[in-house]
């Protein structure tokens, strides 16, 4: 169970809010257009997490990013590593309660009435409880929350099965929207934050880690590809930025339910595996106390939340653009320091700074 759950926690912290854009941009795009993205992202984002996972291996626990780079890069880079991380796992923390929010409204506010800000408080307090009880119960209600992530997830398929055309899983592309899926399927696809995490959880198995992380990586990018089946193929271009709204006007309310309590799950299970991450990060990197750690983690993305800070895909496409781009760089330049002569790390430092110099453009345009 040790290693399923570690499997699950992974997986189920990748497979979060970012997906929710995608049968959206591939609308934008065309199928096989995001299909190369998730080919060419799936293979650089598994190299990436072996690199950090060779890291974690041959450095001490209870380190995160910033500790890593302390370690092999020195000041400068444990300093870009906290900017990132911190602002990264803000960013996301953020889009989790935007849309699992939302989700949670389109749920309860037909049957109990309220506001929405209500039902999202509420989503933020649970969760907010989750965090501050830590890795064993947020380990168990991961892997429960993916089995029944999974469950909803075919229930919705045979639900809509009928409605699904061939002709809306091939949208005629927009080539003006060319780049616009790269930060979100990067953002879809990155776990390296959870890595420390999973390698502490194994335990005395920690060898696993290594074989663990391509499993963890690829069941989210099958899932996602079935997810972009299921929902464009049903909605077409009624598809919708959150994907599941779309969804009421070809199946109605029942299924849409059904829908919405699939997609309060991931989000909800994925805030709060990040949101433990990053109180972590506080916690042992910044050595700040454990109290006030899990409450600047929590209560800075509520109030972003608070003052207005709503807009999904770019908040995600930013987060996975330049956040995780950073990240990623600063993995390769470690990685380096314990094998100086792996010549893959050239043109995936190329890839990612690139995808910076976009993101930052697209961001301020």
């Amino acid at each position: 169970m040790k290693i399923i759950y570690a499997i699950a926690i992974l997986s189920g912290t990748i497979i979060g809010v970012g997906f929710f854009a995608l049968p959206y941009v591939t609308l934008k795009v065309g199928f096989w257009v995001i299909l190369g993205y998730f080919l060419a992202l799936g293979a650089l984002v598994i190299l990436i997490h072996l690199f950090f996972g060779e890291l974690a291996l041959k450095t001490p626990d209870f380190k995160r990013l910033p500790g890593f780079a302390k370690i092999y890069l020195g000041n400068w880079g444990q300093v870009a590593a906290y900017t990132s991380t911190i602002l990264g796992i803000f960013g996301a923390l953020l889009a989790y309660l935007i849309v699992g929010g939302e989700f949670l409204t389109e749920l309860f506010l037909p049957i109990f009435g309220g506001s929405s800000l209500v039902y999202t408080l509420f989503y933020f307090v649970i969760a907010a409880a989750l965090i501050f009880f830590g890795i064993k119960a947020i380990a168990k209600v991961e892997f429960w929350g993916l089995v029944l992530f999974f469950i909803t997830l075919f229930a919705i398929f045979f639900q809509g099965k009928l409605f699904i055309t061939i002709e809306n899983l091939f949208p005629s592309p927009d080539i003006s929207y060319i780049f616009l899926p790269y930060g979100i399927v990067l953002f879809s696809l990155w776990g390296a934050a959870l890595i420390p995490e999973v390698e502490e959880m194994l335990g005395k198995e920690k060898n696993l880690l290594l074989k663990i992380i391509p499993i963890a990586i690829l069941i989210p990018m099958i899932v996602y590809l079935f997810f972009i089946y299921l929902i464009l193929g049903i909605t077409g271009t009624q598809t919708t930025e959150s994907a599941l709204i779309g969804l009421r006007n070809v199946l109605g309310d029942g299924t849409v339910s059904l829908a919405l309590i699939f997609g309060l799950l991931t989000t909800f299970t994925s805030f709060i595996t990040l949101g433990l991450t990053l109180k972590n990060v506080f916690w042992y990197d910044l050595k700040i106390g454990k109290n006030i750690a899990f409450a600047i983690t929590c209560f800075i993305p509520l109030v972003l939340f608070l003052i207005g800070i709503k807009q999904f895909i770019p908040i995600i496409s930013f987060v996975g653009g330049v956040m995780l781009g950073i990240d990623g760089i600063l993995i390769l330049l470690m990685y380096r320091k314990i094998k100086p002569k792996q010549i893959l790390v050239y043109p995936l430092f190329l890839i990612l700074f690139g995808g910076i110099i976009y993101e930052i453009i697209y961001f301020i345009r």
